[in-house]
């Protein structure tokens, strides 16, 4: 990423976004949560358990982002986004027992999951007031760039380098890496990083839902993979959530904005305004 923050920095509002020391301390908590404690973590746990229980646990992700935001942070949470957070999640342990059944799961790397979803929500919600860069496009290179190095410190010290054999890469791995690297990360983490300064914490983390609808059709369409009445009936619970979430309204956006003729009125005078 180290290309693309050079290519994005120079542009944009340079002097009213001004990239400092502040600037990096939040990428680095942000992307360390984020691109280390997220991806990195699951990646690991994903080498131990099936892709369907590891979708289950990724969808948490959700109740981290309303609990931590609720707790640590204040946010506002209506009864309808929590509604549609345990609906949702519902629809989850539904799908996730339609197609996994029958299995034994390593508990190291299921636990390994939940840290990584710990980490990812509290990494988003703590984005929110951090003091990212307001340029969406150098926000996430610097997140990227901070979350890698993390990641990579971690295995190198773990001694991952030693089981890596470039003769043996095959051309598959290279473009796997390739589709990760472009669409997961320059677009979709890009987009993640512009709706997470852009929409309610709620509405972002619907997507942990989605997720694993996506990955049981990519299974049916691409392996022959078998979808049951389960999986159907599971999938139209996930997709009902996510319209409860994508729906819901919180009563801090219902709030007038605050009126700036007033406030330096205020300022002059030196008092402090009452509400009415």
């Amino acid at each position: 990423m180290e290309p693309a923050l050079a290519l994005t920095a120079p542009r944009g509002d340079r002097e009213g976004d001004r990239l400092g020391v502040r600037q990096w301390v939040a990428a680095t908590i942000v992307g360390g949560l984020l691109c280390a404690g997220g991806n990195g973590v699951v990646s690991w746990a994903e080498q131990r358990i099936p892709s369907s229980v590891a979708a289950l646990l990724v969808a948490t992700v959700t109740v981290w982002m309303v609990t931590v935001g609720g707790v640590a942070f204040r946010l506002r949470i209506t009864v309808r986004e929590v509604l549609g957070v345990v609906i949702g999640f519902g629809g989850i342990f539904l799908l996730v027992g339609g197609v996994g059944s029958g299995r034994s799961f390593n508990l190291a790397g299921m636990l390994a999951v939940l840290v990584a979803a710990l980490c990812w929500g509290t990494g988003s919600v703590y984005s929110k007031r951090a003091a990212l860069p307001k340029r969406a496009l150098v926000s996430t290179a610097m997140q990227m760039l901070a979350g890698g190095t993390i990641a990579l410190a971690v295995g190198a010290a773990t001694g991952e380098f030693g089981d890596l054999h470039p003769a043996s890469i095959s051309l598959a791995s290279i473009l796997g890496l390739a589709w990760l690297i472009v669409p997961g990360s320059l677009i979709a983490f890009s987009a993640y990083v512009w709706l997470l300064q852009n929409a309610r914490i709620s509405l972002v983390s619907s997507y942990a839902y989605v997720n694993p609808v996506v990955a049981v059709f990519l299974g049916w369409a691409l392996l022959s993979e078998p979808v049951t009445g389960t999986t159907l009936v599971a999938g139209a619970v996930i997709l009902a959530a996510v319209a409860l979430i994508v729906t819901a309204r919180p009563h801090a956006e219902a709030r007038p904005a605050p009126d700036p003729e007033a406030e330096t009125l205020d300022d002059q005078e030196g008092g402090e305004r009452v509400p009415a």
